[in-house]
């Protein structure tokens, strides 16, 4: 199977980028391989297509199956499996981050956590723990976020994106807002107290028997 001038050029920047995401090159090159073809392809068109040997193929197809990256199908009348990239390009994007976070983000906070729990006994330890207590906060509130953000259904998250430097604007119109209406906190905006009403006075004339 010959690869195209256009596809050979993704799949080689692919196995590259994919060393920095936490995938090797080989299983890179594979997953940009079955992304872009057109069908699914087994594990000998794709050590083919490749270069690659037999056995690396099939160590890469495993990575990127414990990964969820692939889904495995067969065709009538053949026994090899065929393997393809799931279709949903923001499933891509959520099984990716979801992968780098388990592996890269929860070992920092997990550590994070344990170096607060430890006993400072000198003011440089004091200082270093106040740090890492900042780095933690900062970690944990970007991944609540992501969590968030992963639980949203593909049409909101994508129309959330979209708003970009919107959401800004959004926030600043709603402080302006509750400002406006007394709800900014500020005592200086509060309105005056009411008085309270004037009692009638009393009638002077005598009452009628």
């Amino acid at each position: 199977m010959q690869l195209s001038p256009l596809i050979q050029r993704f799949v080689l920047h692919f196995g590259e980028m994919g060393s920095r995401w936490g995938i090797n090159r080989t299983v890179g090159q594979i997953y940009a391989l079955l992304f872009t073809a057109s069908r699914p392809l087994n594990a000998d068109e794709i050590a083919e297509s490749l270069g690659f040997s037999r056995s690396n193929v099939s160590i890469g197809l495993k990575e990127l199956e414990s990964w969820s990256l692939v889904k495995l199908s067969h065709q009538p009348g053949d026994r090899r499996e065929y393997f393809s990239a799931p279709d949903d390009v923001w499933a891509i994007f959520r099984t990716l981050a979801e992968e780098r976070r388990r592996r890269e983000i929860d070992p920092t906070l997990s550590m994070l956590r344990e170096v607060q729990l430890e006993a400072a006994t000198s003011p440089e330890d004091r200082h270093a723990q106040a740090r890492m207590k900042e780095m933690y906060g900062l970690i944990l509130l970007v991944t609540t976020w992501f969590g968030d953000m992963q639980r949203l259904d593909v049409a909101t998250l994508e129309k959330l994106m979209r708003l970009g430097s919107r959401v800004t604007k959004l926030l600043d119109v709603k402080d302006r807002f509750a400002s406006a209406i007394g709800m900014g906190g500020d005592k200086s905006t509060d309105a005056a107290p009411k008085k309270a009403p004037k009692t009638p006075a009393k009638s002077s004339r005598p009452r009628k028997e």
